[in-house]
């Protein structure tokens, strides 16, 4: 993340919204104090496709539809 100041995004805004543009994130300062931040918009559609195919590689997908045989079911042996 690049960080400028106010007076320097002044003089030079079109190189950096170039650079934000092209992926970058800027912190803009005002007497050495973070007062804002540009960054790149996204895309809502390709985040949402990056967050699914996370998930996919996360979750695993078994048989809910047929019932668990009674040797597997052990969630409430204690109380039996």
């Amino acid at each position: 993340m690049i960080r400028v100041s106010v007076s320097n995004l002044r003089q030079n805004l079109p190189a950096y919204l170039k650079r934000v543009q092209a992926g970058e994130q800027l912190q803009i300062t005002s007497r050495g104090r973070v007062i804002a931040r540009i960054e790149p918009e996204r895309d809502p559609a390709e985040d949402a496709r990056q967050w699914l195919q996370a998930l996919r590689d996360r979750v695993s997908l078994g048989d809910v539809v047929n019932p668990i045989p009674d040797l597997e079911w052990s969630g409430d042996a204690d109380h039996l």
